[in-house]
């Protein structure tokens, strides 16, 4: 299944802002999460658990800021040369 899921959308960590950043980063996090659990009704049944727990909404929060950092780093830190 891993191998039909384009874990990085586009092929590319470059996006034009910070915010496109951001998005992907979103983005990049869902993949994870459907490559993990590729069942559709399961993650579906499984959103209730995390919607109510802290912890785990910190922890996807946490998910979101790595992919963020790793995207930022690609990015040069949208610094202009």
């Amino acid at each position: 299944m891993a191998d039909q899921i384009e874990l990085i959308p586009g092929n590319s960590l470059i996006t034009a802002t910070p915010e496109e950043g951001r998005a992907l980063a979103v983005k990049m996090s869902r993949l994870i999460i459907k490559v993990t659990q590729p069942d559709a009704d399961v993650r579906t049944k499984l959103r209730n658990v995390y919607a109510e727990d802290p912890m785990m909404l910190i922890a996807i929060g946490q998910t979101v800021a790595t992919e963020f950092a790793t995207i930022a780093a690609a990015n040069n830190y949208w610094q202009k040369s």
